[in-house]
């Protein structure tokens, strides 16, 4: 069945969610383990059914978020999910406290009991209210995003359509791009402005309803992290500042020499090569279509994964009006199927999408196929990460189906990008980590704040005349910090990962792929760290892997460069 095919209705919850209440009253009650885990099962059958309706909705809205319909339903899933969310937390506290715990964690494993408490502690019915508030104003938020119509090049385009030019090798058009997209958000400032301060402000109501002094914990609880917390991070951020900015720095002198500018300016920043940026050829179609050959040729796993994808036509990637930004993959659990979402723009950004979003599709694609509980088959986000930045680099072999000619080119594009983005995602970290330990910060001090960590992170960058970004709010583009506090430090984390799985891709290409199914065949069977271990790789937390990291990628890069 194709993903065009697969049915939607919107269901009954309030029905769902009594049933709910009445299985965390049967574990509650449950006579022995048996009778509690044949209850906890049932729950986790109708959590299936209605996940996989609000994920059908979720991307038939973000394919067209003028579509009447989807918009309706999107805004009921804003409005109940809390609702039922709070449900599902009542039949994991009756788990924690129930009578039968220690035969229950034998017969499902205590991991599943550690995820359950991280999960309790990070809602409570009394948010509920803001919770649904917080869900209203991200919906806001994507669509506000979304209708920008911005004129330029005689066309009118969307802030996806729009990419392309900022990579132009006009220095003039690069520069011409990055103001017209600026004008669209500096004309709706207050709109950007209101909503990231209504969302600061209720994620720390929620924050202090539940006991917390700021929502910087809640935060963390909310990404579900296990095994380390604010002080790894913290620890983790200085490193990629004393350890990976001098690396970056010094490529990026090179890159500056290379793209001939005496000054790297904003808009320089993403143009690597003085003829322009590596390009994919030919139409979506055929760029797909050589994804479809690449993972066929990668190795049996991926050939039977791609298949399943295109079959089903599993993908919505060209940027069209109307249609939400930015990119992702989600799975629908009652049809087994993950989803990609982007929106090609002519940039190798394209074909990043076929090696980032299908390496999450792959690895929901490989925990379906083992029947794991829901709690198991998923992964905490930054391990997830790990599965797509890491695929980026394993399927290296067959980038010259995309790039041809050009493939050495985006070989060094894309391993310097990847270096590049790390001291970025970790500005955009401790720009979250900033705004909510004092969240009455003006939008003008947030502003403040973003280009003080400019200078921190990017120091070989100048923000010149650019108005909106040389008034610091180039962050309000950066969907996650609306929409996912506290995610991006994830990518850093995975990132550093996966340079670790390039490196051991240069050497032995074959045992890299061997070690990525075993990491990606943990599904959430473990924590980060031990998925990280499992494939022995160093987690980025251990002492020296930064450092080893950064000597390792700008080695290469200094060594393949090219004109």
């Amino acid at each position: 069945m194709k993903f065009t095919e697969f049915s939607y209705a919107r269901p009954d919850l309030a029905a769902a969610m009594d049933r709910l209440d009445t299985l965390a009253q049967s574990i509650g009650q449950a006579k022995n383990a048996d009778e509690a885990k044949a209850a906890f099962l049932s729950y986790e059958e109708i959590a299936q059914q209605v996940g996989s309706l609000s994920s059908i909705c979720y991307v038939r809205h973000t394919i067209d978020t003028t579509d009447a319909f989807y918009e309706k339903e999107n805004a009921f899933w804003d409005e109940m999910l809390p609702l039922f969310m709070d449900k599902q937390l009542a039949v994991y506290r009756a788990m924690l406290s129930s009578a039968h715990r220690q035969a229950l964690e034998q017969q499902l494993g205590r991991l599943l009991f550690d995820k359950m408490e991280i999960d309790v502690r990070s809602a409570d019915p009394a948010i509920i209210p803001l919770m649904q508030e917080e869900n209203r104003l991200q919906t806001e938020y994507q669509q506000l995003y979304a209708s920008a119509q911005i004129p330029f090049d005689g066309k009118i385009l969307t802030v996806a359509q729009l990419a392309p030019y900022k990579q132009d090798p006009d220095r003039q058009v690069r520069k011409a791009a990055f103001e017209a997209e600026g004008r669209f958000f500096d004309e709706n400032q207050q709109a950007f402005d209101r909503i990231y301060d209504q969302l600061v402000q209720n994620r720390t109501e929620q924050a202090r309803r539940m006991g917390y002094d700021s929502f910087i914990p809640l935060g963390y609880i909310r990404m579900k992290r296990n095994g380390y917390g604010v002080k790894e991070v913290e620890a983790y951020r200085k490193q990629i500042a004393q350890e990976m900015v001098p690396a970056v720095c010094t490529l990026k002198q090179v890159q500056q020499h290379r793209i001939g500018v005496d000054r790297l300016q904003y808009f320089d920043d993403a143009f690597l090569f003085p003829d322009g940026n590596p390009v994919p050829f030919g139409s979506p179609d055929e760029i797909l279509a050589a994804g479809q050959q690449m993972y066929r040729a990668l190795s049996p796993e991926t050939a039977e994964f791609i298949d399943f994808m295109m079959d089903r036509e599993l993908f919505d990637v060209l940027a069209k009006e109307g249609k939400a930004p930015g990119g992702y993959c989600t799975y629908i659990p009652s049809q087994k199927s993950p989803f990609i979402f982007s929106n090609f723009n002519g940039t190798a950004g394209d074909v990043d999408v076929l090696t980032h979003e299908a390496g999450h599709a792959f690895a929901a694609y490989r925990a379906a196929k083992q029947d794991l509980l829901p709690e198991y088959a998923d992964n905490t986000l930054e391990a997830c990460e790990v599965h797509s930045m890491s695929m980026e680099f394993l399927t290296s072999d067959y980038h010259h189906l995309f790039f041809a000619d050009q493939t050495d080119r985006y070989q060094l594009f894309h391993a310097e990008s990847a270096v590049y983005f790390l001291p970025y995602g970790c500005m955009v970290d401790e720009f979250q980590h900033i705004v909510y330990a004092n969240p009455s910060l003006t939008p003008k001090q947030r502003n403040e704040a973003w280009l003080a960590l400019e200078k921190k992170y990017r120091p070989y960058l100048e923000l010149g005349d650019l108005p909106f970004y040389g008034r610091g709010a180039g962050w309000q583009r950066q969907m996650h910090i609306y929409l996912n506090p506290f995610y991006y430090i994830d990518y850093c984390l995975a990132q550093t990962v996966a340079l670790q799985f390039w490196a051991l891709w240069l050497q032995n290409p074959q045992m890299a792929w061997q070690r990525y199914l075993t990491l990606v065949d943990q599904a959430g069977t473990g924590t980060f760290v031990d998925v990280v271990k499992a494939a022995g790789l160093k987690t980025p937390f251990e002492a020296g892997c930064v450092q080893e990291t950064a000597e390792m990628a700008k080695g290469w890069c200094l060594s393949h460069q090219i004109k």
